[in-house]
């Protein structure tokens, strides 16, 4: 439960017809047209929840609460592990927070995590967990709030993380002094993507 099956395509593809464990696979093919490698993109379930905690431990430098956790099985289309060639190499895991007093429904949406192990990176994993959530967001689901922005926080040394978000047109607005309690350098920018134009 939770491992992809291989839908094979040269690009991101959404699978349409129900909410399977792969929504999405790209496959690299060589001069021969033999494929070389896959990736895929699988839900986060009870059975695989250990993958993403394991996953979490490995990319980053905090520790997270068994209600991170909890609160991620409970995020649908926002929190997916990726997969090359059937091994669990990366994951995004996204929080709503809805925006009181707005009608129709408004919320904003919190990229808590995204990374891929270290040797899998320049590979497109990243590139399809993202595009995954930007393409959920602002797809305009009807059982989806109305998405005004995507948000998280980014280490002020992470070069590479900053030159990632800003390929997506992700922006600089702030900057948190002391955001990470137990890693320095502990400041943390906060990139914004706006999907609705003031």
């Amino acid at each position: 439960m939770g491992a992809p099956t291989e839908e094979t395509s040269t690009e991101t593809a959404e699978n349409s017809a129900t909410n399977t464990a792969t929504d999405a696979t790209v496959t690299s093919t060589t001069k021969n047209k033999t494929p070389t490698h896959r990736i895929a993109l699988g839900d986060v379930t009870q059975n695989n929840l250990g993958q993403l905690k394991r996953l979490n431990m490995v990319l980053f430098p905090v520790s997270y609460s068994e209600k991170f956790y909890k609160d991620v099985l409970e995020a649908g289309e926002f929190a997916k592990l990726a997969y090359f060639n059937d091994i669990c190499v990366g994951a995004v895991c996204c929080r709503k927070e809805p925006i009181p007093s707005t009608s129709p429904k408004q919320a904003k949406l919190y990229i808590m995590t995204l990374g891929v192990l270290a040797p899998y990176r320049n590979l497109g994993l990243g590139t399809s967990l993202l595009k995954h959530i930007l393409h959920h967001a602002t797809s305009g689901v009807p059982a989806t709030p109305k998405f005004t922005e995507i948000y998280l926080h980014v280490q002020i040394s992470n070069e590479e993380a900053l030159k990632f978000y800003k390929k997506y047109d992700f922006e600089i607005v702030g900057t948190v002094e002391g955001y990470y309690k137990k890693i320095s350098p502990s400041d943390a920018y906060v990139l914004s993507l706006k999907l609705v134009k003031d």
